[in-house]
């Protein structure tokens, strides 16, 4: 066996504090901590954006990789069938020839340059016409045996399997494919529709789909027969499916009233939930032949009526970032103030009743430092460790508008606000701050969209939120802000974001997970959001914010909502909060999953 020494060429380091840049897999043991110490990188599973598609729609058929992929038919709301045809090369989409008939509900397989597109639905009626695409056109070959819509398909343009679908009603047929001519062979044990294919010929996977509800039957083929293996975690139809017989995916679709993000990984006996998709979606196309670790995700349906261009590319055991658990707060709390960053934090009031406490975090432990002036729950607060604010929230049986000023040893009461409310949410500094959002304590519950600056000695009001709400997340500063998910009263849990210019809101993308409560750090152009509650459960779902889009990241070791936060996008801290009983739980964020870790020989 090789030592430390053969493989990294030196022996293991001696040294009074941690090195600055350590490479993965580097150790160390510091004498001060007395702790031999590595850095380790997080694997793991993420789905990331890519090219839109040009045209959007919903039960389309996909071909391919995930860089090379095909988008073939589909429709459009309302019920307009497509013969659009449209090619991906693992940034963008380019338009090519289109099918010689348009239609949705669509059975494919292939690969970008020798594809097939079989069944689905004309206008009107169903249809068994195949065609056959050489990379530049396609070609009408002979008919499927059996005219359906809603069928699954895989393998290649010369060696297919179509199988179930709608042809009035749910069916089990499956037909083979020689490159010529169709042949029937033996039926699904389960009759339905909107399958997750995956497979070839002659090895093939059949999981959810539709009989009289969403179904999480998975079946696998062997080129004679079905048989039955075990079944998805989540039932629902109109997922799609990558993959092989041994190794697949199955993400999206519905169930069985409520449009998923889900993905499940199959290793060839059992399913496992992983990473979600960016876009909760049903009736979308899949592209990803030879594995479960590489697949494309496009088009489909997010709402009724609401066809979408989202493409996103899923690569599986890749360096991604975690949480670590850190150090305990002293004392558990929930619905708190938190500013500062991952290794300077400081925490402020909070509790059921209220309490006045406040802790600082080194980046290791701990403190407890001098109290608030008025003790109080759903506060919010932005700034540093060493100059913050601590703004408004809840002093039973009402709210209270005092703000108050931290100098990094005490707190001083300062201007207060003109609205005074509670779950409200913050940005900036102590000098220049942004305060918005929040709530009366009143049921049913009214929400704020009111917004007001801090010039260092007073509040002025500006424009309101376009979606009063409050529990929201929070990034950036007084001039240039993010505000996500939230509670509106009459609809609880929210994705909406909102942009602030310095002057007013603007909505932009949502996130991909409804919550309020939740956590959140960094600014306009780079913000994380984790935790939450959505809905009606603590989550402890993490979404990071590039300017434009959310991105799923690895979630929280405990999940929890009524946290507080510090830090940025690459470095965050998420502590206390509730899970659902009171914790003081503290997690650590590296958004590029690098990690140092104390190394036990225990």
């Amino acid at each position: 066996m090789a030592t430390y020494k053969e493989i990294f060429g030196q022996n293991i380091e001696v040294v009074s504090s941690d090195p600055a840049n350590p490479n993965v897999g580097q150790l160390w043991y510091n004498t001060t901590s007395q702790e031999l110490k590595g850095l380790k990188q997080v694997i793991g599973n993420s789905w990331a954006t890519g090219g839109n598609l040009n045209t959007a729609r919903y039960v389309l058929g996909g071909a391919g990789t995930q860089t090379a992929g095909l988008a073939i038919g589909g429709e459009i709301t309302p019920l307009t069938r497509q013969a659009l045809t449209e090619s991906y090369d693992g940034t963008s989409w380019t338009e090519v020839n289109d099918l010689n008939s348009a239609r949705g509900q669509i059975g494919s397989a292939g690969i970008q340059t020798a594809a097939l597109g079989f069944g689905g639905e004309l206008a009107p009626g169903v249809t068994a016409i195949t065609e056959s695409w050489n990379g530049t056109s396609w070609t009408e070959v002979n008919d499927l045996n059996s005219a359906r819509r809603f069928l699954s398909g895989t393998g290649l343009n010369t060696a297919a399997l179509a199988f179930g679908g709608y042809d009035g009603s749910q069916t089990a047929l499956t037909e083979s494919w020689n490159g010529t001519s169709w042949t029937e062979v033996n039926d699904l044990n389960t009759a339905r529709s909107y399958i997750a294919p995956a497979g070839i010929q002659t090895a093939a996977l059949a999981s959810g789909g539709y009989d009289t509800d969403s179904v999480a039957v998975t079946e696998s083929w062997n080129g004679t027969s079905w048989f039955e293996v075990n079944d998805l975690n989540t039932a629902r139809y109109s997922p799609a499916g990558t993959g092989i017989q041994t190794a697949a995916l199955a993400f999206g679709g519905i169930t069985p009233s409520v449009r998923t993000a889900a993905t499940e990984s199959w290793n060839g006996s059992i399913w496992t939930e992983t990473n979600d998709l960016n876009v909760a979606r049903r009736y979308l196309a899949g592209a990803g032949v030879g594995n479960n670790t590489s697949a494309l995700a496009f088009g489909g349906e997010t709402a009724p009526s609401t066809q979408t261009t989202s493409t996103e590319e899923w690569n599986a055991n890749i360096a991604v970032g975690g949480w670590i658990t850190g150090n305990n707060m002293n004392t558990a709390r929930r619905t708190f103030g938190g500013t500062g960053t991952q290794t300077a934090a400081l925490a402020f009031g909070g509790g059921q009743p209220p309490v006045a406490l406040t802790e600082l975090y080194d980046g290791t432990t701990w403190y407890e430092v001098n109290d608030l002036n008025t003790a109080r729950l759903r506060l919010t607060g932005c700034g540093t460790q060493t100059a913050a604010l601590a703004i408004s929230g809840e002093v039973p049986p009402g709210v209270s508008a005092i703000n108050e000023s931290w100098n990094g040893l005490s707190w001083t009461e300062v201007g207060d606000v003109n609205t005074a409310r509670q779950d409200a949410s913050s940005a900036g500094t102590q000098t220049a701050a942004l305060f918005f959002g929040g709530r009366a304590p009143l049921v049913p519950v009214a929400a704020y969209g009111n917004t007001e600056t801090w010039n260092g000695s007073a509040w002025t009001e500006v424009n309101d939120l376009n979606t009063a709400r409050s529990g929201m997340g929070e990034a950036g500063t007084n001039t240039a802000a993010l505000g996500f998910g939230g509670y509106t009263g009459s609809t609880p849990y929210q994705t909406n974001t909102e942009s602030w210019n310095g002057t007013s809101w603007t909505e932009v993308n949502d996130l991909g997970f409804s919550r309020f409560q939740l956590g959140s750090a960094g600014d306009q152009t780079a913000a994380l959001a984790f935790g939450g509650e959505s809905p009606g459960v603590e989550t402890g779902a993490t979404e990071s914010w590039n300017g434009t889009s959310w991105t799923n990241k690895n979630d929280l070791n405990t999940a929890r909502y009524n946290l507080a936060s510090a830090g940025t996008q690459t470095l965050a801290l998420a502590f206390g909060g509730s899970d659902p009983s009171v914790t003081g739980a503290t997690e650590e964020w590296y958004g590029d999953g690098k990690i140092t870790e104390v190394i036990s020989t225990s």
